[in-house]
């Protein structure tokens, strides 16, 4: 919890943490492979994404789909994801993604992920908010 309240700050209040698009791609495109994995039902692909303190909480591809189709119905199924501001400090990304649900509802998702030894960058965590309730 503490994690997270410290990235939402950074994403609020550090402008001197942003970075640049380009820079953002690797934290995006480990977020994109895992969105597109939700869509094709593909349970290995998706858990491929997560970092391993995740795989330590849901030791196995089924058990984390499970979660995510119950907890994070707007990630795994929607009309559109589209990413919005990121920011970085210390191999730790904080980026957020703006969501439209199947039913046409706003979401904001904050993805957390982190450089893991091979140099890849893997989901850490996802807080998710209705856009009105969103900082």
């Amino acid at each position: 919890m503490r994690m997270v309240l410290l990235l939402l700050a950074l994403l609020v209040a550090a402008p001197a943490f942003a970075i640049a698009a380009d820079d953002a791609t690797p934290a995006q495109n480990a977020i994109r492979q895992q969105e597109r994995a939700f869509a094709r039902d593909d349970a290995a692909a998706a858990y491929a994404q997560a970092a391993p303190e995740i795989h330590a909480i849901f030791p196995s591809p089924d058990i984390f789909m499970a979660m995510v189709r119950q907890g994070y119905a707007p990630v795994y199924r929607h009309q559109s994801f589209e990413f919005g501001e990121s920011r970085t400090e210390g191999g730790v990304v904080a980026q957020r993604v703006h969501i439209i649900d199947a039913k046409g509802e706003a979401w904001e998702a904050l993805y957390t992920l982190e450089t893991q030894p091979d140099g890849s960058l893997k989901i850490t965590g996802c807080s998710l908010l209705k856009a009105a309730d969103a900082v």
